[in-house]
């Protein structure tokens, strides 16, 4: 093993020139991989753990210009799940064997504190064995404080950059990195099981930008961490600009792995956009979750993060056998749990 490779296991405060190697080439990548999946396999063997996405709503207040749901979008094809509609898929999704739920949904104030309240109630009520976890955008602390008392387990909110000048390339005036950092803290503080993470290839994303990224979830220290490639949409601003890499993301996995032994990393969707096997790629640098979609089959093609989503076929739930069957091939076995980071 390469003592790059060495360093990275025994101290993830690699001086920055060296992560800036270790970001920049392939040379070290299948150490990083074979090191990553050792890692690993000594805290979660070879589970891959599900987790039931639930998209509840693609209004958003917000007008980030990078996401096809930014409210400026007039092409959009808007929808809210009703309250039995969301029930429904998790009776679905139970059935399935899911035993974590994903609310996610954009920035969206007409599920408001009550609404939201009374659902999670409904769904730990009625599935007291399962997780519920939340990814709804920033809100105060005040309404977290709500959602996690009426049961909410978990609270997915990325930060997308640490870098305020990426910020302000991604984002319209109004938004603000610092608030967004606080929710992040404000979550942790509450008692949530926390999650962040960042797009790779983003516009105006650099090598410096990433590594603040790594500084920023090292000072966070999250319990889950979510990154895919970026991938653009047609309607909005950044519809000429070019899709992020596979090569890099996979490779920030690996890093992932290493800083954040424990934590709970997913092989997202848009891993398997931007490839036929990304999501069993994403697996083989250290991913330990996959977010199959339980959202109803009238809606999958409606939250439109990015182009080509996919949203039928492997990624529908209903297709969890052909998934599993996929994930077997390299190794890996899909396990019904809650999927709890370990201690």
């Amino acid at each position: 093993m390469s003592r790059l490779i060495e360093q990275l296991r025994e101290d993830g405060n690699l001086p920055e020139e060296k992560l800036q190697r270790l970001l920049q080439t392939d040379e070290y990548d299948r150490e990083l991989f074979q090191s990553a999946m050792e890692i690993r396999e000594k805290y979660y063997g070879r589970k891959v753990y599900i987790r039931g996405l639930i998209e509840i709503s693609n209004y958003c207040g917000n007008d980030c210009y990078y996401c096809g749901i930014r409210k400026s979008n007039q092409n959009a094809s808007r929808y809210r799940l009703t309250e039995e509609e969301i029930m429904e898929c998790c009776r679905i999704g139970y059935g399935l064997g899911f035993r974590t739920f994903v609310l996610q949904g954009g920035e969206d104030g007409w599920f408001n504190d009550e609404r939201m309240c009374r659902i999670i109630r409904n769904i730990k009520g009625k599935y007291p064995d399962c997780a519920v976890t939340l990814s709804l955008g920033e809100r105060s602390r005040q309404s977290y404080e709500r959602l996690y008392e009426a049961g909410a387990d978990r609270y997915l909110l990325r930060h997308e950059t640490a870098d305020e000048t990426h910020y302000r390339i991604l984002h319209p005036p109004g938004m603000d990195l610092q608030k967004r950092k606080e929710c992040l803290f404000n979550l942790k503080d509450i008692g949530f099981a926390t999650g962040s993470g960042f797009m790779v290839g983003s516009p105006g994303q650099t090598v410096e930008t990433i590594i603040k990224d790594l500084r920023f979830l090292q000072e966070l220290k999250p319990d889950m961490i979510g990154i895919g490639p970026y991938l653009r949409h047609k309607d909005t601003p950044f519809k000429d600009c070019e899709d992020g890499s596979i090569e890099l993301t996979l490779r920030l996995i690996g890093i992932l792995r290493h800083l954040f032994p424990k934590a709970l990393l997913p092989s997202t969707t848009a891993l398997g956009t931007i490839h036929p096997q990304g999501r069993q790629l994403g697996m083989m640098a250290g991913a330990n979750v996959v977010m199959p979609n339980l959202s109803p089959a009238h809606v999958r093609n409606k939250y439109e993060l990015y182009d080509d989503k996919i949203c039928t076929g492997d990624e529908a739930a209903e297709s969890k056998a052909h998934l599993a069957e996929q994930m077997s091939l390299t190794g890996f076995e899909i396990v019904e749990s809650r999927g709890d980071r370990a201690e």
